[in-house]
């Protein structure tokens, strides 16, 4: 697996297959951007995000250079953190390992060349596998806010998660570092 840059002609077609229901669509991005996607509302978000908080947006591949996952990431130089937003694996590699290669890359990335001590990302409680990848890569819940998501009368509650370089380092046999 290898993460690159988001390309629209090369990557939108794919991912917005992925986001097949309106349930995935309000877990996926809170409905942040109007449902189903269009290319046109997809760019014009991802630009505004790259503006307004400095994101930027990558696809995960397999070896044969097919998108696999998405995910957007910034970086907070004050606090040396970096956040992930909008994570999705293609619907039908979900359950194969994909979501955890693509994060495990991620982190590598956040850590080993931004250069950050901390990550974070948010997840809904509902959302109960995407919630398992995230620990199983090494993010812990730090917080809860309770009901402040609302999905068809249903009320959603976002957990807080983050991931320290150090704890990072320490989760496997013999721990990471960033020599290549």
């Amino acid at each position: 697996m290898r993460i690159r840059p988001y390309i629209e002609g090369k990557d939108y077609e794919y991912i917005s297959k992925w986001i097949g229901s309106e349930r995935v669509h309000a877990l996926w991005c809170a409905n942040l951007i109007p449902y189903p996607i269009t290319r046109e509302s997809f760019r014009a978000f991802l630009e505004k995000n790259a503006l307004d908080w400095t994101d930027s947006a990558y696809v995960a591949t397999g070896q044969d250079g097919e998108p696999v996952g998405f995910f957007c990431y910034s970086v907070n130089s004050k606090e040396n953190e970096g956040f992930f937003k909008f994570v999705v694996v293609d619907d039908q590699k979900r359950g194969m390992g994909c979501g955890k290669g693509m994060l495990h890359l991620a982190l590598r990335y956040a850590f080993c060349i931004t250069g950050v001590e901390r990550v974070r990302l948010n997840v809904f409680d509902e959302n109960s596998t995407a919630k398992h990848c995230y620990e199983k890569v090494g993010f812990t819940q730090e917080s809860k806010a309770e009901h402040v998501f609302s999905y068809r009368d249903v009320l959603w509650s976002r957990c807080h998660m983050t991931v320290t370089k150090q704890a990072w380092m320490e989760r496997s046999v013999g721990g990471r570092n960033c020599m290549v």
